[in-house]
């Protein structure tokens, strides 16, 4: 399995967040993460994102323990296989799109990679605003840009938190058809939504409740996928200092 999570709890200042959250993700598989307002659901992605250490409980990736790692191996681990699609897109007012989906790639020190984040672009629809500044862009446009730049170096796992958020039904739907589609593509997708249209697109749905998870239907559960090659093992020992 790429991602476990195993009897994972979150307490802030004596309240339980949640409690005893277990589930897995593997390639192809698609999960999302539903809830009201506060129940949890970006503690608990941040927590499988390696963003946040839980109270109790262990993260596995790829049936290693993570959060026995020092952390410059978690952070070696969250930019070669993890993606971030954040609620904000949080793009960098002075830069341009295509040096803000380029980000990760200099941060990385991999500079051969413009040509795929055209690449990346022009498959979201963005060819044209390649030079444009992020206020320049709707908020559609933010949204397409922050999936390229989290797409850009190829992550296993992509999470999403609240990726459609304030999009008209059109935009919501167009988002939603490219994120489930990465699956296919052989990754695993987590996704925090309100929209319950979206989330019962994914393989597996679960809800938070007063601190508790338990599984809801999901409309694509006997979905087959193909997830290709099996990926390389993460390896701590590979890592540069």
């Amino acid at each position: 399995m790429l991602l476990k999570a195993v009897a994972v709890s979150k307490v802030y200042n004596r309240e339980v967040i949640f409690s005893d959250v277990s589930l897995g993700i593997d390639i192809g598989e698609s999960l999302a993460i539903t809830g009201t307002s506060g129940s949890g659901k970006t503690t608990l992605l941040s927590i499988l994102g390696l963003l946040m250490e839980p109270t109790k409980g262990d993260v596995f990736f790829q049936e290693r323990s993570v959060f026995g790692l020092t952390d410059d191996e978690k952070s070696h681990l969250r930019n070669n296989y993890y993606g971030f699609i954040f609620q904000d897109p949080q793009l960098i007012g002075s830069l341009t799109v295509l040096d803000n989906v380029m980000v990760p790639a200099r941060l990385a020190r991999r500079s051969n990679l413009q040509e795929k984040a055209e690449k990346l672009l022009n498959e979201l629809g963005l060819q044209h605003r390649l030079h444009h500044l992020p206020y320049q862009l709707s908020i559609g446009q933010r949204r397409r840009v922050a999936i390229a730049r989290a797409l850009l170096l190829d992550p296993l796992l992509v999470l999403a938190d609240e990726p459609t958020n304030d999009l008209d039904q059109d935009w919501t739907a167009w988002i939603g058809n490219y994120l489930f589609k990465l699956p296919h593509r052989g990754k695993a997708l987590i996704l925090v939504t309100h929209d319950p249209d979206l989330a019962h697109r994914a393989d597996r749905v679960v809800q938070i409740s007063e601190g508790r998870i338990r599984d809801l239907p999901a409309g694509s559960r006997n979905r087959s996928h193909s997830p290709g090659m099996l990926p390389p093992k993460f390896n701590p020992t590979t890592i540069d200092t």
